[in-house]
């Protein structure tokens, strides 16, 4: 028996997220299927980063155990071929028995596009979301340090959440913006179900100047979800990818040649290359 870890990128607007149901149009469901004809076996995979309905990955990480004896790049070629159009396997690695893509992930990151003009552009629709109201940055970026540390995120966890408990340590947030275009950058050891979606549900609102950036203490302190802002667009959120000890020699994920393959803009120090 081999373990071997996958490297997943899709295009979510189209799938019910990554978990599989009954009902199956999930991402899982049409991987497993792929890997089934593939291996000519049942097989059953475990990710990194469960997705939502519409919610898009560049980078997840994906391991199952098999038999199947296939060089790592007919693994690529051989599942893509198939898959949907909206579906790809970037990378193939065999990895140690005690590789585990949920339980070795050290830490997750997601990045969240964003655009803001008077007028939607139908051919962002699904891969960036809009807003029509301006944003004001530096009012996003104050409210966005208050949330970094470790915190009881129950104010920006989904009622569907099953989570043992709400506590999570948020390593990193960043937001730039270049034009209209806003990215957002989360990091984070883990997340809660809508977790990244409720909070930029209350940093849009602060951004439009309707709370102040002191909210987000407010909201923290107070760990009610029925206080904070609705929960924002899926279409702009991507996983970006997982972070794992160095010795299983998963790759890092470069999010932003796709997004600039999006938004036709570069973030951060790909700017300074451009």
């Amino acid at each position: 028996m081999r373990r071997i870890a996958l490297g997943v990128c899709y295009e979510g607007t189209s799938w019910l997220g990554w978990q599989s149901q009954a009902g199956g149009n999930t991402v899982q469901d049409v991987l497993e299927q792929a890997l089934g004809r593939f291996t000519a076996q049942p097989v059953s995979t475990i990710c990194a980063g469960r997705t939502d309905t519409g919610v898009h990955a560049l980078n997840q990480v994906v391991h199952l155990d098999t038999t199947a004896e296939r060089s790592l790049e007919s693994w690529v070629r051989g599942l893509n071929a198939l898959l949907p159009d909206s579906v790809s396997v970037q990378w193939v690695n065999e990895v140690p028995d005690d590789f585990h893509a949920r339980f070795s992930a050290q830490g997750r990151h997601y990045v969240y596009l964003l655009r803001q003009h008077r007028v939607r552009s139908p051919l962002l629709q699904g891969r960036v979301a809009w807003v029509y109201r301006p944003l004001d940055l530096a009012q996003m970026q104050e409210a966005a340090q208050h949330l970094v540390g470790q915190h009881d995120f129950s104010a920006f966890r989904s009622s569907q959440c099953q989570a043992a408990s709400p506590v999570r340590t948020m390593t990193h947030i960043r937001i730039e913006q270049q034009g209209d275009f806003f990215l957002f950058r989360f990091s984070a050891n883990a997340f809660l179900h809508h977790m990244i979606r409720n909070l930029m549900g209350m940093l849009v609102y602060i951004g439009q100047g309707r709370q102040p950036p002191s909210w987000a203490l407010h909201l923290l302190a107070q760990r009610d979800r029925r206080l904070s802002a609705p929960t924002f667009d899926a279409s702009g959120l991507y996983l970006a990818g997982v972070d794992y000890p160095e010795q299983f020699g998963i790759p890092s994920s470069k999010p932003d040649d796709l997004l600039y393959e999006l938004s036709g803009l570069r973030f951060g120090e790909t700017a300074q290359k451009k």
